[in-house]
């Protein structure tokens, strides 16, 4: 029987976890094959590359893989934002799951790990910086990396606020969209956007004639 931690194990970890990254709603929209695709490369994708402890090192390999995820997409689904997207997805997970953080040291370039872009979060980090403070989203698959940059810097300062890596603040995001309890902590996006939202209705009620 295999054990766990060996590296027949940790291949099925990683194979499990690109299917999850590549999933249907993270593909949608973007052409037929395009899940299948991500997934086979993503789950051939060298970890330990990303377990290091140079922002410089680990950005180096980031764009490298995103070059190649690019080029083993789909034609009509090939786009930087798109395989940016998966690759970020992916390696949060990976970082996540115990095993492969463990193995491959992930948790040493945790704070380097970017935030999945989608219109969901850069409409929070959009929110957040206030208006004009960064570019306009014009979808995944016409994002560009001097765009992709800016909204990283500033998912970095967001999350800052609250000691955490800015690729933690869309599990925030995700858990809050569903959670009826308030069990869960604010992170300085949310208690931003939640302010907003709760001064809108008083907002209406005023300029109401």
């Amino acid at each position: 029987m295999t054990k766990v931690g060996t590296s027949e194990f940790l291949r099925a970890a990683q194979v499990r976890t690109a299917r999850i990254a590549a999933s249907g709603s993270a593909t949608r929209r973007q052409g037929p094959g395009a899940a299948r695709a991500a997934r086979r490369f993503l789950a051939t994708v060298e970890l330990r590359r990303f377990g290091v402890p140079s922002a410089a090192t680990f950005r180096q390999h980031l764009d490298k893989a995103t070059g190649r995820l690019v080029g083993a997409l789909p034609r009509t689904a090939r786009s930087w934002g798109l395989a940016r997207k998966l690759l970020n997805i992916f390696l949060r997970d990976a970082l996540y799951t115990t095993y492969l953080c463990k193995r491959f040291g992930l948790r040493t370039a945790e704070k380097f790990f970017e935030i999945p872009l989608d219109s969901i979060t850069s409409r929070q980090l959009r929110a957040a910086a206030g208006r004009g403070a960064l570019p306009r989203w014009t979808g995944v698959k016409h994002l560009r990396p001097d765009v992709s940059k800016q909204y990283q810097l500033h998912a970095a300062l967001l999350a800052e606020k609250d000691g955490l890596a800015r690729v933690h603040l869309d599990t925030y995001w995700w858990g809050e969209r569903d959670d009826e309890t308030g069990a869960l902590p604010r992170v300085a996006g949310n208690a931003l956007l939640a302010a907003r939202r709760r001064a809108r209705p008083s907002q209406r009620r005023r300029t109401t004639p």
